[in-house]
C-alpha cells in the first residue's frame, strides 16, 4: 500500500475551500477566470491564462535547479491496489470544468477524468497525441479536420461514446458563451458526423494551433444529454472516476475498470490540498504523501535528508511577467521601458528567489517560436540612467500593482533595482479581485507583476486591447500569418520574428521562467515532469509494494 494513508486533516495548514485565493470567475466572458486570465480575441482564436493557477497566482515555490535525484528507484513490484497521494496547493471551487475557472481544475480532471479527441504530452514538447480519436487528417488547405473515433469507449456511467456525443459537445462549446474558451471555436464553420466513426470539423480559415486548441477544455467530450450535477460530480471517459470530494481537504479519484485503454497503475489517487508549505513538508516527512508538488526550495533539504524522496524539476510555460502599461506616459516611451529592463539583474533575481530560469522574451522554450533572446538585453544600470535622462524622466515615480497572493521578494528586488537608477517604485498589493478590475479590465496601472502560465499565449502581444496595451501592426500581421500557414516551421519562424520585435521594443520584462520542484517518493514510478501546474496525467504512475 501507499505510505500516504492517514493524518490528512490534523496536520493541514492554511485556509480551506475556494476562498483561499480566488473567486470563481470562469465562464464570464468579459472577465478572467479564477485561475487564468481569459482573452476574448476573435481574430486570434486563442485564450491566454495568467498564472495564479492558467493566472496561477499560487505561492512562488519553484526552483531553477534540475533537482538532484539522490534517492533510490523503487525496488518493489508495482502494486495495482495501491493508493497514490499527491500534495497540491490550489483546490478548485467546484468540479464543473466547462464553466469554472482554474488550472487547479484542469490539473486534476483533464486526461484523468475527461478527454477530448486529442491531448498533448508535456513530457514530449507538448506533442499532440491521440485520445478519443485514433487518427486525424488535415486537408492540404488547412480548413478540414477529419477524425476517426476510437471504438469501445464508454463514459463512467456505462454509456457508449457515440459520434453524436462528440458533435454535440463541440457544437455546445462553440455556441454557448458560458462554456470556457468558447471563442476558441469561433473560426469553426461546421461540425458534422458523416458516419458513426467519423467527425469532421471545418474552419473558415487555417489555424495551425487548432489541434492544440482541441487539447484544452473546449475540446472535451461529454455524454449528450447527461444529467450529472457537474458542480459536484463528473462523468467522463478517462482512466479515473471522481470517487469523492471532501471540500477544503481532498479530491479522490478511483480507477475506472471500464477504461478503453491501459488501466491506471493505481487503484486510487488522493489529491491532497495543503496550501501551507511547511505543513506539506511535514506531511511528506511523516509518510502521509507519496508526491508533493511545488515544494519550497528552502525546505527541500528536509525531504532529501529523509531519503524517501527524489527532488525533480520540470519545464513549464509559466512566465513571471513584469507588465508595462504601454499606453500610459511615461511608459509609452520605449526609452523608459528599456531603462527599466536594463536596471534589473535577472540572474541575481533568480538567485534571490531560489527558483526559475531567466527568460528574455515572450515565448518560452516549450512553445513554437522560441528563440534565446538573452543577447538582446544586458544588465546595465549606467545605460538605464542615460536613457531616463534622454527621456526627461529623471526622479521618476511609478507604482507596481501586484496581487497579494505573491510573496514580497520580487517587489522588494524591483524597488531596490529601480532606486539605483533614480526611479521610485511604490508597491500596491491588492486582492486578486481588485487586480482584475483595476489592472486587467480598466488598465489603470503603471507596472504589474503576474505569472502567465498558459502555453502558446503569444496572441496577447498581437491584441492591442489586452491589458498590456501593446499595439504593433507588424507583430499583429506576423502572428496572423503564423496562424494561417499550414507549415509548422514557417509558423515557428514567423512567431520568433514577432517575439523579437516585442522584446526589442521592450513591451514588458520577463523576469523569469518558473521551473517547479516536485518531491517524488522512492516508491513511485513514471510520475510526469513538465507543466504539472496545468496538467497532471496520472494513469501511468505506479506505486511499489514496501
Amino acid at each position: 500500500m501507499s505510505r500516504a494513508v492517514a493524518h490528512r486533516h490534523a496536520r493541514r495548514g492554511g485556509n480551506t475551500g475556494e476562498s483561499r485565493l480566488f473567486p470563481p470567475l470562469h465562464g464570464i466572458h468579459s472577465t478572467p477566470d479564477a485561475f487564468g486570465l481569459r482573452k476574448d480575441n476573435p481574430a486570434m482564436l486563442r485564450r491566454t491564462t495568467l498564472a495564479t493557477s492558467a493566472l496561477l497566482l499560487g505561492a512562488l515555490l519553484l526552483s531553477s535547479c534540475t533537482g538532484s535525484n539522490t534517492a533510490q528507484s523503487p525496488t518493489g513490484e508495482a502494486n495495482p491496489d495501491a493508493a497514490l497521494t499527491v500534495r497540491l496547493s490550489l483546490e478548485p471551487s467546484n468540479l464543473d470544468i466547462r464553466r469554472t475557472g482554474g488550472a487547479a481544475l484542469e490539473q486534476a480532471l483533464v486526461d484523468n477524468v475527461y478527454q477530448g479527441l486529442v491531448t498533448r504530452n508535456a513530457d514530449d514538447d507538448n506533442a499532440i497525441t491521440p485520445a478519443l480519436a485514433t487518427e486525424w487528417n488535415v486537408s492540404a488547405d488547412g480548413l478540414t479536420y477529419t477524425f476517426t473515433l476510437r471504438q469501445g469507449v464508454t463514459f463512467h456511467d456505462g454509456s457508449e461514446l457515440a459520434a453524436d456525443d462528440v458533435v454535440a459537445s463541440l457544437q455546445t462549446a462553440k455556441d454557448d458563451a458560458t462554456i470556457a474558451d468558447s471563442s476558441d471555436l469561433a473560426g469553426v464553420t461546421s461540425i458534422a458526423s458523416p458516419d458513426a466513426s467519423t467527425v469532421v470539423l471545418t474552419l473558415a480559415q487555417p489555424n495551425i494551433d487548432f489541434l492544440f486548441t482541441l487539447t484544452g477544455r473546449v475540446g472535451l467530450v461529454f455524454n449528450s444529454g447527461d444529467a450529472t450535477n457537474f458542480q459536484t460530480a463528473a462523468n467522463g471517459t478517462g482512466p479515473f472516476t471522481v470517487a469523492s470530494w471532501n471540500t477544503g481537504q481532498s479530491l479522490t479519484l478511483a480507477r475506472y475498470d471500464g477504461y478503453w485503454g491501459e488501466k491506471a497503475g493505481v487503484a486510487e489517487v488522493v489529491l491532497d490540498y495543503i496550501p501551507d508549505n511547511s505543513a506539506a513538508i511535514n506531511a511528506a516527512v511523516n509518510g502521509d504523501l507519496d508526491v508533493a508538488l511545488e515544494i519550497d526550495p528552502e525546505l527541500r533539504g528536509q525531504l532529501e535528508d529523509s531519503g524517501a524522496f527524489a527532488i525533480e524539476s520540470g519545464l513549464t510555460t509559466d512566465k513571471g511577467t513584469l507588465a508595462f502599461n504601454n499606453q500610459r506616459a511615461p511608459l509609452n516611451d520605449q526609452r523608459v521601458r528599456e531603462a527599466l529592463r536594463l536596471a534589473i539583474d535577472h540572474d541575481a533575481l533568480v538567485d534571490t528567489l531560489g527558483y526559475g530560469d531567466t527568460l528574455s522574451g515572450p515565448i518560452p522554450p516549450l512553445d513554437p517560436g522560441y528563440e534565446d533572446l538573452s543577447d538582446s538585453l544586458d544588465f546595465d544600470p549606467d545605460r538605464a540612467r542615460e536613457l531616463l535622462a534622454e527621456a526627461g524622466a529623471q526622479n521618476l515615480d511609478l507604482t507596481l500593482t501586484v496581487p497579494n497572493v505573491y510573496p514580497g521578494t520580487i517587489a522588494t528586488f524591483l524597488v531596490s533595482s529601480f532606486a539605483d537608477v533614480g526611479v521610485t517604485l511604490q508597491v500596491e498589493q491588492v486582492d486578486f479581485s481588485a487586480w482584475l478590475q483595476d489592472v486587467y479590465t480598466n488598465k489603470d496601472y503603471d507596472l504589474s507583476f503576474v505569472r502567465h502560465v498558459e502555453a502558446r499565449d503569444f496572441g496577447n502581444w498581437a491584441n492591442p486591447s489586452y491589458y498590456f496595451g501593446y499595439d504593433n501592426t507588424e507583430v499583429q500581421s506576423l502572428y496572423a500569418q503564423a496562424l494561417a500557414t499550414t507549415d509548422a516551421q514557417q509558423s515557428s519562424d514567423l512567431l520568433a520574428e514577432a517575439a523579437r520585435i516585442v522584446s526589442d521594443e521592450d513591451a514588458a520584462d520577463w523576469l523569469f521562467l518558473s521551473t517547479p520542484l516536485t518531491a517524488v517518493g522512492t516508491n513511485v514510478s513514471n510520475f510526469p515532469k513538465n507543466s504539472l501546474n496545468v496538467r497532471l496525467p496520472l494513469a501511468g504512475v505506479t506505486v511499489s509494494s514496501e
